[in-house]
């Protein structure tokens, strides 16, 4: 099901926005839509920890760890509590 967003912009932005949306042979809703999903996908909770644990990985093999030493360093951590 889809549904309706009415958005105001000032015409100027409007026009631009046509335009550029006309050279990729896309309509402006196409164009919105699009833009819409992206900045949802990119935003998500789920893409936020992904992110994170990207980088957690790219950090512990820069410093020299192993996908091995991720137990043992969770165990040291949780019995420190």
């Amino acid at each position: 099901m889809t549904s309706q967003i009415l958005v105001r912009v000032d015409k100027e932005l409007k026009d631009k926005f046509q335009r550029l949306s006309g050279t990729e042979q896309k309509s402006v809703n196409e164009k919105v839509r699009e833009l819409m999903e992206e900045y949802v996908r990119e935003h998500s909770m789920e893409s936020a920890m992904k992110n994170l644990w990207d980088e957690v990985g790219h950090s512990m093999k820069k410093k020299g760890y192993k996908e091995s030493d991720i137990d043992k360093m969770i165990r040291k951590v949780r019995s420190a509590k």
